[in-house]
């Protein structure tokens, strides 16, 4: 059994208290915690909020769970709720949860609660504790990040929303890692871009979709797409939506392609770190016509290559068709070389195998 009350790291995890019903109840109300908590009461009103005070929490208690309101040290007010549930006994381990009220975010508040809460669970017996996070609640990957769990995978259909199922991602921390921060294979971009005041790079999201769209069924990029299939708009979708969490999860750091001087979306880029253990990522690209023969390709290329050698990446290798001499000219002039050749390497239209040539460039080579 955990504390009745933990203070720590800046927050107090408390039993909830009637007083505080009002605030309860408005964050309760708030669309950010009722999309990642579907199953709150709708409307979310001060009768539910005394409900789950006097009835819903005690309840949660009895079954082997904990539940805190985390508070404010200081004033006492109520900044949003903490707790562990399915508890199985017998492993010793537990699912650890969060939600931070709209005037509380941006303070640190869930990561202190989180880093707190596992302390306390860890000192009580608990070996195991498990973050699940919908793929698109990057914020509480971050908290994950931040408290030292680990991504072990994600559940497919594991989540129920209000549009139906959804996949989540699963986090664990054991009784003896370290607190964290747990290190990253792709941080953050500096300052959230890349630039050198012709092109600049930034993550992709969701409002990427229209231009992403256009760009991956051009016929001459469906060709050499895996398969060489056009894609769905919804698959398009979902990968604007979800490249966030797979860059936290260090698959892949997905980009979109700026033309600096109007800020329209010129192309796609992503790296791939397709082999974590030799410090190996793949590069890919591709440009919308418009922008095209203007040099945006090679420059971006140029940004990402020297992004990826400064956070630790050792080798960058990039495949293309042996008769796109643009994109061949454009890993030329970004200071990959030609490594050779690799007969068949991709499925081809009506069950046909094409060649790849394959361009490398170590952390040591130079751009031209």
């Amino acid at each position: 059994m955990t504390p009745e009350t933990i203070e720590a790291y800046g927050v107090r995890l408390r039993p909830d208290r009637l007083t505080d019903v009002t605030d309860l109840a408005a964050a309760c109300a708030d669309p950010v915690i009722r999309r990642f908590l579907p199953g709150l009461p709708d409307p979310y009103t001060e009768e539910s909020a005394r409900w789950w005070i006097t009835e819903g929490a005690p309840a949660a208690r009895a079954t082997g769970g904990a539940t805190y309101a985390i508070a404010d040290p200081a004033t006492d007010r109520l900044l949003g709720a903490a707790g562990l549930s399915h508890p199985v006994t017998e492993r010793r381990q537990a699912e650890i949860g969060f939600w931070v009220a709209p005037w509380a975010r941006g303070r640190g508040v869930a990561t202190a609660a989180t880093r707190a809460l596992a302390e306390a669970a860890f000192a009580a017996g608990t070996v195991r504790l498990e973050l699940l996070a919908h793929e698109e609640n990057t914020a509480s990957q971050r908290v994950a990040l931040a408290t030292g769990f680990r991504l072990e995978g994600v559940r497919r259909s594991a989540g129920q929303g209000r549009d139906g199922r959804h996949d989540l991602a699963v986090w664990v921390r054991l009784a003896g890692d370290p607190p964290g921060p747990t290190a990253r294979l792709l941080p953050d971009l500096p300052g959230g871009r890349l630039t050198d005041g012709v092109v600049t790079l930034r993550r992709l999201g969701p409002e990427d979709a229209d231009p992403l769209y256009r760009l991956h069924t051009r016929p001459e990029v469906v060709a050499s797409r895996v398969p060489p299939v056009a894609p769905a708009r919804e698959a398009i979708e979902r990968r604007c939506r979800l490249a966030e969490s797979h860059w936290l999860a260090g698959r892949s750091a997905d980009l979109a392609i700026i033309d600096a001087a109007t800020g329209a979306v010129a192309g796609g880029c992503a790296l791939v770190y397709d082999e974590p253990a030799t410090g190996q990522a793949m590069l890919g690209y591709s440009m919308l016509p418009e922008a095209r023969g203007r040099g945006l390709a090679t420059r971006a290329v140029r940004l990402v290559a020297a992004w990826a050698f400064e956070i630790g990446l050792a080798r960058l290798w990039a495949g293309t068709g042996p008769e796109n001499l643009a994109s061949q000219r454009v890993l030329a002039k970004a200071g990959f070389r030609r490594e050779g050749l690799l007969r068949g390497r991709l499925p081809g239209p009506d069950g046909t195998r094409v060649d790849t040539l394959v361009f490398g460039r170590l952390a040591g080579d130079r751009a031209d």
